[in-house]
């Protein structure tokens, strides 16, 4: 074979070695003919595990992200191939969203004819790249024989009450014209396109996830062990279990009618200290309590806050606002009136959108009672704090209670907190309860290219499910200008599609205009992965029992919230309809950090941008997926300009020659070879199994070149290429390589005289009695500095290396007479001497 070298360095390696490009050409065709990572395929019997990476969106071609992410996790499928277990290692991916509507209108095109294009140029990147994927897995979920199946789920869990509609204010993006989760605002901008967010009140469709928040958290308690710590804390606060009361409060409105209203809070033990109430501005109950007299100021105000976003009214550094909604609310224990004002601090979809304002152990009330001169009390007497009422710095800390009725002199804020709640409970008053910062998942998107709500709006029937023998609802066929934002869904002006006959009373009717967000595509495409093409269901139950749930889950961090917790959701809402038999859909996670270049993200605007494909064509495959699994840590971000994947081509060539240096025929018994050699390669091999199972994937790398020099010096120094042992090391490093380079391992099998595959030949056998250390070197200290080494025995006593060291020359030397005070042995690696 002829050498082709890197663009950038062409006198890297010998003239007549590897030529990258017919090697990745040839292998890449026997592969397809072979089909080997097809699941099932594994010998009978053998246990099944279930590979799942975080399936692509189809914005472009692969990048540096994809380059990292695919590489990691084909090291664990390959892995477990070569272990003997049947693997699901399946690919698909999210062709649903904004970028294919939006790239559409630019170029006056059907969202389809952009996302499959994609589709494809990532399909035959996924294949040069050489991931062990089973195609015959492959979906998409804009295809309408999957969006099918996203709208019978919807149907399922609305009968169950888990969809419905409600009227409340929701983030809205006037660029892209469409609702966002709170989870898909960040910094107070969209999520897809970085557009400033806004409030709007609109009936949308929601997800009942706070249905499941308390099993949501309890069943993270097994998965401490397999997921990252930051991704549980991550779900915790997100679902934000707190304990409290429900406090009801009676308002006396402006016409003398009385209304109750009930707020929630963790310190029910501070009621005494309730100066005032706060309602959200934009909570419907302020504009049904507002005076006749406050409606102007307060709708004036109103109009002020729906500009804000959420992240900005929780700001603690903006200066208050709000207005007097010219109403009084009584204290249930002080039986106090406190007036009722507006502000933008308090959220409406909090609790009841209201809240009790203790501002003497509330920094956020405090300052709101500061701005507009409304009275604080003192309730708990926090030692070395001084006096809210006086400083107008909260004391949130514990204390004595004062002010506070029966509480006073109490210091036990658990045992306060019981007996308020004893009051409140028996005056009618309020009730112990819990509350979760976890809110309903908005699922309503006014935009065309997702799954249709399988709804129909009737006047005289109301909402009427589409029948489930009429699904999939179809999208029709709209591109270019009638994609463009209209403030509604391009559907709703799709006359010919919207309007329908009801069908349960026959008369006109419309269909629901809006489609689903996205995230409902992604919470259950891996159930359909294990049955892609079934027809009689979402997925067939039993291929489902047999794969799942998946046994390692790859992707990024950054899915942490949204994705993670909705998969969970969507499998425990499954699980109750007896669908599937387990409440939690992956068994253990892996994230991995981000491929950065020059300390900051990759962005053409800077100029650091790399180009995946450049790089493969400059460096080949295996020299990028090997540079991304060596970089370090999985978890760890990953510097390009740190990296270099020549280094990792000059190692590639030196495995490879060493399949040409082997001269044993095959077959060979490497039981009469050299036994250091021997002991290398078992030693390697012992690790690299425990170091993957660790996802130390980079040691496991650096095991393998350690081999592959030993194997090198083994052969230069006599050993010689036909010793046996030589060969047993060399296709231990092709075995090796086939988790990470693929296309240099099957070259280097087929160069030992081997059929392929290599990625599926089965792990070797480690022999324990090559592991066992004929000796160790034992490191002998004095006063902490290193005096002599001995070579010992693995299994040496503690007194026998403790004589040894001590009658060792260099070591009585070294002691000079001095008294021995301590010995330190532990064995058989170290002894620490302390003389006097």
């Amino acid at each position: 074979m002829s050498e082709q070298s890197p663009a950038s360095d062409p006198a890297a390696h010998d003239a007549a070695t590897y030529d990258i490009a017919a090697v990745q050409d040839k292998w890449r065709k026997v592969w397809d003919d072979l089909d080997s990572f097809r699941a099932g395929t594994a010998a009978p019997g053998a246990e099944k595990r279930y590979a799942l990476t975080m399936f692509p969106y189809p914005s472009g071609d692969l990048h540096m992200g994809h380059a990292e992410v695919m590489a990691l996790h084909d090291v664990i499928a390959r892995f477990w191939w070569q272990k003997g277990y049947d693997v699901l290692n399946p690919i698909g991916w999210d062709s649903f969203g904004l970028p294919a509507e939006n790239a559409a209108i630019r170029n006056d095109a059907n969202p389809a004819e952009w996302t499959y294009a994609n589709i494809e140029v990532q399909a035959e990147s996924f294949r040069r790249y050489a991931i062990s994927f089973d195609w015959s897995r492959r979906l998409h979920t804009s295809d309408p024989e999957y969006y099918a199946w996203t709208q019978w789920l919807f149907l399922k869990f609305r009968e169950r009450g888990l969809a419905y509609r409600k009227n409340s204010p929701v983030n809205w993006c006037p660029n892209d014209q469409t609702v966002l989760a709170n989870e898909q605002v960040v910094g107070g901008m969209c999520e897809r396109c970085g557009a400033e967010v806004t409030k709007r009140e609109l009936t949308q469709w929601y997800f009942k996830v706070t249905e499941y928040a308390q099993r949501l958290l309890d069943d993270m308690e097994p998965l401490k062990e397999t997921w990252p710590d930051r991704v549980i804390a991550m779900q915790r606060n997100w679902i934000g279990r707190s304990e409290g009361a429900h406090v009801d409060f009676d308002i006396t409105l402006a016409d003398g009618s009385t209304r109750t209203v009930t707020v929630f809070t963790t310190r029910p033990d501070t009621l005494y200290g309730a100066t005032f109430m706060v309602v959200a501005a934009d909570a419907r109950l302020a504009d049904e309590i507002v005076a006749p007299g406050q409606r102007d100021a307060f709708m004036a105000y109103l109009t002020e806050v729906r500009k804000e976003t959420d992240i900005d009214r929780l700001s603690t550094e903006r200066p208050k606002s709000g207005v007097d909604l010219g109403v009084f609310a009584t204290n249930p224990v002080t039986g106090e009136r406190m007036p009722v004002w507006a502000a933008d601090y308090v959220l409406a979809d909090y609790g009841t959108g209201a809240i009790m304002a203790v501002p003497a152990h509330d920094q956020r009330d405090l300052d709101f009672a500061k701005a507009f001169g409304l009275p604080v009390r003192r309730v708990v007497a926090v030692p070395d704090e001084e006096n809210p009422e006086e400083t107008y710095v909260a004391t949130a800390g514990d204390g004595t209670y004062v002010n506070s009725g029966p509480l006073d002199g109490l210091t036990d804020k658990a045992n306060g907190i019981a007996r308020i709640i004893e009051q409140l409970e028996a005056d009618g008053r309020g009730k112990g309860t819990v509350n979760f910062r976890l809110r309903d998942w908005l699922l309503s998107r006014q935009r065309f290219w997702g799954a249709p709500i399988p709804i129909i709006h009737c006047e005289k029937c109301g909402e009427v499910p589409v029948p489930y023998d009429e699904l999939p609802v179809r999208l029709p066929e709209l591109s270019g200008a009638d994609l463009k934002p209209k403030g509604v869904s391009p559907l709703a002006a799709a006359e010919d599609w919207v309007n329908v006959a009801c069908p349960e009373c026959g008369g006109a009717a419309k269909r629901d205009s809006d489609t689903m967000d996205t995230f409902v595509d992604s919470s259950w495409y891996f159930l359909r992965y294990c049955s892609p093409s079934y027809q009689h269901g979402p997925f067939d139950e039993d291929a489902v029992r047999d794969w799942m749930p998946a046994a390692q889950y790859v992707g990024g961090v950054e899915h942490a919230i949204l994705h993670l917790l909705y998969s969970r959701f969507f499998t425990k809402v499954l699980h109750d309809m007896g669908m599937v038999d387990f409440v939690e859909p992956f068994s253990a996670l892996m994230n991995q950090g981000q491929v950065i270049n020059q300390g900051k993200a990759m962005s053409k605007s800077l100029g650091n941008g790399v180009n995946l494909g450049d790089t493969i064509d400059e460096y080949g495959v295996d020299a990028v997926r090997l540079t991304m699994v060596f970089a370090g840590p999985p978890e760890d971000d990953i510097d390009w300009a740190d990296l270099s994947p020549g280094g990792s081509l000059k190692f590639l060539q030196r495995a490879w020659r060493l399949s040409g240096d082997v001269a044993s025929p095959t077959g060979t018994s490497p039981a009469d070879g050299d036994v250091a050699l021997r002991k290398v390669t078992h030693k390697t091999l012992h690790e690299a199994e425990q170091l993957i199972d660790s996802h130390r994937f980079n040691v496991m790398v650096a095991r393998t070149m350690e081999l592959v020099n030993a194997t090198r010096k083994a052969i230069d120094s006599g050993c010689g290429p036909a010793d046996p042992a030589v060969r047993e090391a060399v296709e231990a490093v092709a075995i090796l390589l086939s988790l990470v380079a693929p296309y240099t391992a099957e070259e280097m099998w087929e160069r030992l005289g081997h059929r392929p595959t290599v990625a599926r030949v089965g792990w070797p056998t480690v022999d324990p009695a090559l592991l066992v250390e004929d000796a160790v070197t034992a490191v002998v200290q004095i006063q902490g500095k290193v005096k002599a080494r001995l070579d010992v025995s693995p299994d040496i006593s503690e007194a026998d290396l403790e004589a040894l060291a001590m009658a060792d020359p260099a070591v009585v030397r070294a002691i000079d007479g001095r008294p021995v005070r301590k010995v330190i042995v532990r064995a058989p690696k170290l002894v620490n001497v302390v003389v006097g």
